[in-house]
């Protein structure tokens, strides 16, 4: 019991720490009159778009609610009223889940909240206080999303586990988390593709104006989907993972220690085994990795004139100290718990398979490297030849992720079986806190370079915001590819618990209903890749007639002496991303439970074993194209090539359009697409047995 206070403590103290640097960020200087007006209308339109999706989504929530209050807690109380533990007089999964659900929505709007007010306070540092001030306030933006996520997450779910003295119910707040995170992933990523690829057809290529001028209308939309879709909905995403990892790892320690009733749900000791040591090892972890990511911030910090390569160790100084003190506390505690070391191990895997994702994401992305720049140089050939290298190297790159995954799964099943692999889930997410403090900065350093730009500050200061973008780039792409491992880890885990749920120990492929069942779920990741896909080109046809008919009808805007419409194209892209969400949301949440109604539970398994099977391969070659479309093009705009203005560079432009959607809206999506189907499939299985 002393271990979930631990938790406890420990999410608390990522609460506090989040305040205090929530409080350090905003007590910077704003800069001039000019910058604090564009950092006005960026926080203006961001909290418009939250509002509006977070209206649709309180209705969502609310349905999901009577329907779990109903079909759910009462129907498994009435048939199976000796497996419920404590609380059972009120609907536990129900309520886990709204907590689940507005727990998720505080995260992503707190990160939001910081980082549309930590921009305008970077770019003011980077003039004033070089590139290590200009740091490390972006990167204390990132942090208070890092801790905000970790900590509310496993608060959340230590008081939960408290008061209801079953891991049952828990599965509710990880399908609430994951409900927000696919809307606000798809929503966001919509939004600012949209105004991404509007912005850069008709300005850069059309007009022949730089990125982030402010006689661009769509300058404002741009910014402002940095922060709903890269900030926002990441944390989000992250939140739902670290949530998912926990409760699936939990829900193997029942299976473990506990066993299974002949119908397949928890046996009835589980309410007195609640707190072994093997049910609340996962919440020890996750509570150990938020005192080292704490610890590991203060290592963050550069130099002046400082390369990528010494920004990018900046960063990893600072993920690395954290890992390091990840597994001393874990070796630590598993000591003293008297614990089997092999959780060590599996621990250790986890970490390992991380990095290796990282990097290899990294090697094909970053533009110091061969891949990407190979890819520039197609981009002389035309802007075809340079979707067809991206769309190679993207589908090459997913190699390591996935043999790291797979390579990670058998060693930790052997070191301790199914809870093994849920456990390495568990150690790859641990330093979230600071790996997620380096993802999130990115967007804040990238409106920092906008609001110079428009301001027309010094070029030294676009000089600074540039590098901290750049590696922005670097650190948002290896943390989708982190993101979509964990996910893969997570969602295998989240599948196994759904098996023993309902009683099902094997898939059987030679079964009919199986087998449809696989091929359907490996359908499901293609469908909602189109879906999100579709839903930005549609967004984008609307926001470049748009800025098309400014430019046109306004020919003031080109000569300076009149100003852009930004609201107008603000409230485009926010419309068109909310109405665009709806289909690819619902069809994830809908897909598992009409598979199981109609097809059955063994059915179900196939749909879940399908999708993580195709979902992984698809969601690391999109984030990885993307990525690298995205890079070679900055290879070019750095001076290679024949650099800005150069038919290369218009090529490469393209292909970044190109890019857009597959790194910021589909690919993302898709991890979250794998979890929530397997959750959904957690909570909902018990009514599909016959």
């Amino acid at each position: 019991m002393e271990i979930l206070y631990f938790a406890v403590a420990a999410a608390v103290l990522a609460l506090v720490f989040a305040v205090i640097l929530t409080r350090r960020v905003l007590a910077e200087d704003e800069g001039d009159e000019t910058m604090r007006t564009i950092a006005a209308a960026i926080q203006q339109g961001a909290a418009a778009f939250l509002r509006r999706e977070y209206t649709f989504l309180a209705f969502f929530v609310g349905a999901a609610f009577i329907v779990l209050a109903v079909f759910v807690d009462y129907d498994t109380l009435d048939r199976y009223p000796e497996a419920q533990g404590e609380m059972t007089d009120i609907p536990r999964t129900a309520i886990a889940y709204v907590l689940g659900a507005l727990a998720s929505a505080f995260a992503g709007y707190v990160g939001m909240y910081v980082a549309v007010r930590a921009n305008v306070r970077t770019a003011a540092k980077a003039r004033d206080g070089g590139l290590n001030g200009a740091l490390r306030v972006a990167f204390s933006s990132g942090s208070v999303m890092g801790v905000t996520v970790t900590g509310l997450s496993l608060g959340s779910l230590a008081i939960l586990y408290i008061l209801f003295q079953h891991p049952g119910p828990l599965a509710g707040f990880a399908f609430g988390a994951s409900s927000i995170a696919l809307f606000a992933r798809v929503g966001g990523g919509i939004y600012t593709k949209a105004a991404d690829v509007g912005g850069d057809l008709v300005g850069k290529v059309e007009a022949g104006i730089p990125e982030d001028d402010p006689r661009n209308p769509a300058t404002i939309a741009d910014n402002v989907g940095d922060n709903v879709g890269d900030v926002a909905g990441m944390g989000a995403d992250l939140f739902e993972s670290y949530t998912g990892s926990i409760v699936a790892t939990i829900s193997l320690a029942t299976i473990a220690v506990i066993g299974v009733s002949e119908n397949g749900l928890f046996e009835e000791s589980a309410v007195a085994e609640y707190s072994s040591d093997a049910f609340v090892l996962p919440m020890l972890i996750m509570g150990i990795g938020i005192v080292a990511s704490i610890i590991g911030t203060f290592f963050v910090r550069t130099s002046e004139g400082a390369s990528m390569g010494r920004l990018l160790w900046a960063l990893r100084t600072g993920i690395f100290g954290a890992s390091g003190l990840v597994l001393v506390g874990t070796a630590v505690a598993l000591l003293a718990m008297d614990l089997d070391f092999k959780l060590f191990w599996a621990v250790l895997v986890g970490l390992v398979a991380g990095q290796v994702i990282g990097t290899a994401t990294e090697y094909y992305t970053a533009y110091e490297f061969s891949p990407t720049q190979k890819l520039a140089q197609q981009a002389e050939t035309g802007a075809g030849t340079l979707v067809i290298g991206g769309l190679g190297l993207g589908m090459l790159s997913t190699a390591i992720p996935l043999l790291a995954i797979a390579s990670a799964t058998l060693i930790t099943y052997e070191l301790a079986g199914l809870y093994g692999i849920a456990l390495a889930a568990v150690g790859m997410l641990s330093p979230l806190s600071i790996t997620l403090a380096s993802d999130a900065y990115g967007p804040v350093a990238d409106n920092a370079g906008g609001i110079a730009e428009q301001a027309h500050l010094p070029p030294e200061v676009r000089e600074r915001t540039d590098a901290l973008d750049s590696l922005g780039n670097t650190t948002a792409a290896t943390g989708k590819g982190f993101a979509i491992g964990s996910a893969v880890l997570t969602s295998l885990a989240l599948m196994v618990t759904y098996a023993q749920t309902v009683g099902i120990s094997s898939f059987n492929l030679l079964d009919v209903n199986v087998l449809i069942g696989l091929l359907l779920g490996s359908l499901m990741p293609f469908v909602f890749g189109a879906l999100t896909m579709g839903a930005v080109g549609r967004a984008a046809v609307a926001m470049v007639n748009e800025v098309r008919r400014q430019f046109r009808e306004r020919p003031g805007i080109m000569e300076g002496t009149e100003d852009p419409d930004y609201a107008r194209t603000v409230d485009i892209a926010t419309t068109g991303a909310l109405r665009e969400m709806i289909i690819p949301g619902v069809l994830a949440v809908a897909a598992p439970i009409v598979v199981g109604i109609f097809l059955g539970p063994e059915a179900l398994g196939g749909l879940l074993v399908g999708s993580i099977g195709t979902g992984a391969v698809l969601a690391l070659m999109m984030a990885n194209a993307g990525g690298a479309w995205d890079n070679a093009k900055k290879y070019i705009e750095a001076g290679h090539l024949g650099g800005k203005g150069s038919e290369a560079h218009k090529a490469a432009v393209v292909g970044d359009t190109v890019g857009d959607p597959f790194k910021d809206t589909s690919g993302p999506a898709l991890n979250i697409l794998l979890k929530l189907m397997s959750i959904v499939a957690v909570v909902f299985g018990p009514l599909f047995l016959t």
